[in-house]
């Protein structure tokens, strides 16, 4: 596996705008929590240390990883914000399930981030077991809700130079 043993969320060798002139939006699942509670601090975290402030963070929590996609929905309906994280955790099971509920949420992410033409960032763990979960969210692999984090500040960062180029 490429990523054994690696950190995947170093960004050190990039450069990372401020966040200071933006407003997100973190839709995390309340299914795993063990799992999701880790994300959100991660995200959390990485909002904070590349300067986004506290009123300028807003949160929802929705039951599952199904729902993530309606809570990103909701959250962009009033246009104040500049990018959503979708933060949730799908463990492969016995059945199907695992594979129609990332298929869905997958879509349902990209649906809702061209229906507001706004950055909605897919920071959903779909793992095989409860170990790899827990090593992407602030294990051995890193922190996937703080690479959500990163992402959203630059895509927000992208779109505030793109409407500026566009004036």
């Amino acid at each position: 596996m490429a990523s054994h043993h690696k950190n995947l969320s170093d960004f050190s060798s990039i450069e990372i705008a401020s966040a200071a002139p933006y407003s997100f939006g973190i839709a995390v699942s309340q299914w795993n929590a063990e799992v999701t509670g880790r994300l959100l601090t991660g995200a959390y975290d990485a909002l904070r240390k590349h300067g986004a402030l506290e009123e300028n963070i807003h949160l929802v929590q929705v039951p599952g990883s199904y729902e993530l996609t309606s809570g990103a929905d909701i959250m962009l309906r009033d246009g104040r914000l500049d990018a959503v994280m979708c933060l949730g955790c799908v463990i492969q099971g016995e059945t199907r399930h695992f594979d129609f509920i990332c298929s869905a949420v997958a879509h349902g992410i990209t649906q809702v981030a061209l229906k507001h033409n706004k950055p909605v960032i897919f920071g959903v763990l779909t793992t095989d077991n409860l170990q790899q979960a827990l090593d992407r969210a602030g294990g051995i692999h890193g922190n996937k809700g703080e690479e959500a984090a990163v992402t959203a500040i630059q895509m927000a960062a992208l779109g505030a130079r793109e409407a500026t180029h566009n004036e």
